[in-house]
This record gives structure tokens, sequence and C-alpha cells, in this order.
């Protein structure tokens, strides 16, 4: 299996100039691939700052490896605490010849018995396993960053920089619909990159739950439903600062928010989005990759709800997702005054179920 990969790899290295291209020499040796274009490889660098787009690349390679073999092995090592031998250790084969994945986190961060055994193992790697080496940017492993680079074995670098410019997250959010088989109207796209400028996950879930929501071909009509008001300050904006327990600044952002046409029915699905999560990852266990089959949800929504739950309990998360489900009903009809429902809901989220 690995023989055809090395020779995919060389064939792959020659025809991939144009992405190689770079001001900085030497340039790379190995293929340099998109997130998109991720595939298995003795030993993957999944290298750049867009955390998101690594985390995706990395969940596709594993989709794809389990595709291979079910019986996929899946190990763990972080770089920053890397004991002397466990790379090797890691890769010797099992009792019972399984495939294995081993995913390195932290490579930004790496000792250096890391840089040591890691460049030692790019000359014999071990048969029927990947190695991903996640590197968040940064000098620390720049050694083992131009030996993985200067490779001639079964190697490739998918390279994930952050998406600053709003063509790119524009281009990002077509391939999201595309990839949905759902049709969404350029002025749709282009509010949507503009309601979410900040923050690369919080664009594909909006993608996500406006696929999910509607049926209907998706118009700027349609996120304007959703998501107004959100230029300059937005529903996830004053969730975020509720659910941190800064009650006073949630409460501004919420009135900001409405002033400037914010819709209530947004505003609450995005506090109903954040609190499920949360209560889906309260209590659990283990590495966001691990668990993130298992509970339904992406890496960074794990790790992201898990900085969210600091400070809360359970039972003050159960009684703030009572107040959600009241206060949902009433903006839909249930009250006369959707905005005093809306406060409330923030008052008990900000301190936390405890209000």
């Amino acid at each position: 299996m690995r023989g055809s990969r090395a020779g995919a790899a060389r064939g792959g290295a020659g025809g991939s100039g144009a992405a190689r291209g770079s001001t900085k020499a030497p340039a790379p040796v190995i293929p340099q691939l998109t997130w998109e274009q991720i595939r298995p490889a003795s030993v993957v660098l999944v290298s750049g700052t867009e955390t998101f787009l690594a985390e995706r690349a990395i969940r596709q390679l594993r989709e794809l490896l389990k595709a291979e073999d079910p019986s996929l092995e899946i190990v763990d090592i972080d770089a920053s605490g890397y004991a002397p031998g466990e790379l090797l250790t890691m890769a010797s084969p099992s009792l019972f010849g399984e495939p294995r994945m081993i995913r390195v986190a932290s490579v930004e961060k790496c000792t250096d018995a890391f840089i040591a055994e890691t460049i030692e193992y790019l000359g014999y790697p071990a048969d029927d396993t990947t190695v991903v080496l996640r590197h968040g940017g940064g000098v620390r492993g720049k050694r083992l960053l131009d030996a993985v680079r200067a490779s001639t074995g079964d190697v490739v670098e998918v390279v994930c920089a952050e998406l600053k410019k709003d063509s790119e997250r524009y281009d990002f959010a077509v391939a999201e619909f595309k990839a949905a088989g759902r049709r969404v109207t350029p002025s749709a796209v282009r509010a949507l990159v503009s309601a979410f400028t900040d923050d690369l996950a919080e664009l594909s879930s909006a993608c996500g739950q406006l696929i999910a929501d509607t049926s209907d071909e998706i118009t700027e009509v349609t996120v304007e439903k959703y998501y107004s008001g959100r230029v300059e300050t937005n529903a996830f904006a004053v969730a975020d600062s509720a659910i941190a327990g800064h009650y006073g600044e949630a409460l501004t952002l919420l009135r900001h928010a409405l002033a400037t046409g914010a819709d209530p029915v947004p505003m609450v699905a995005a506090f109903a989005m954040k609190l499920r999560t949360m209560a889906k990852v309260l209590g659990s266990r283990g590495a966001g990759g691990q668990l993130a089959g298992q509970l339904g949800l992406a890496p960074w929504q794990i790790d992201r709800a898990r900085r969210d739950l600091q400070g809360w309990t359970g039972e003050g998360l159960g009684r703030s997702i009572q107040i959600l489900a009241e206060t949902d009903e009433n903006i839909k009809g249930g009250s006369r005054d959707p905005v005093y429902s809306l406060e409330r809901m923030i008052a008990t989220v900000a301190s936390r179920g405890e209000r």
C-alpha cells in the first residue's frame, strides 16, 4: 500500500510547481496541497495558522484512511511534552497488524528529542502507518520542517493558511454550499461573509445552519432573516459575551444589535447552538479528535465548548437551557415583549444559570 502512495507522491511533486511557488528558497521538494486535497502518505505535514481548516483536513484524512481499512488504529502524541522513543513505540507494528494513524499536535512547541527522532523517522517510515504533523506556525521546529519539506519519500504538506481576504472567505462559503448540493445566490454569500468576518468556524456553522434549516434556494433575504444586524454586532458575539459572564457587555451588544435591525429569532438560535453544544460536551473526557464522531461535533467545537464551560455547573446549564426554551416560545408569539424575554435570558445565561 505504501509503495503505490510513494510513487503517487513523487509523481505529484513534479506536477505541483505552481502550488509550491514561493519567494523563499529553497522551494519544497514534496507536494504542497490545499486542505481539501489532503490524501494519505507516510508522513503528512499540516502547516499554517488556520486551525479550523487544519482540523477539518486531518478529520478528512482520518475518514479516507478508515475507508481504506475500518480497523484503523488512531494514536495521539503531544509534541510539546514528547518523551524520547515515543514515536518509534507508537509506530511499531501492532499484534494484529492494523494500519495506524499517529496524530502529532503542537509541533510548533516540540522538544529537541522530537525533532531529532522525527527527522530520523523520515528515512525509515513504518509500513501501513500515517504520521500527521500539525505545525501551527512560528520558528520552533524549523529544522524539522526543512527536513520534511526536503524529503524524497512518501511525504506531503497540507498548507492551511489563514483566509484573510473576503474573496478567500467567499470562495470557502461557496464551496460549503456546493459540497451540500445547495443553490445559493452570490449576494447571499457576500452577506454571509460580511456578517462573519472574524471567525471561519462561525462562517462554516452559519452555512451549515442555512443548509440544514432551509430547503429552497438560499438568497440574501434568507441570510437577512437569520443573521440580520451582524455586520458589526452579531448574535454569536452577544451569546459569547453572556456565556463568559459579561452581563453588561452582552446587554449592550444586544441592544445595539436590535437597534441595527437584528431579529430576535436568530439571536435565540445562536444561544441555542452554543448552549446545546456545551450540554453535549459537559462531562466528556478525551481529546476533541477522539470524541468528534461520538458527539457528532467537529474537534474545534468540542474545544470551544470546553472553554465556554469554565465556571459553569450542570444545574446552571440546565436552567439556562430551560430559560432558552421559554424565550424561544415568547419571541415567536408567546409574549408581548420579546425584548424583555431576551434580556431575561441574557441575565440568566450571564449568571451561568444562578439567577
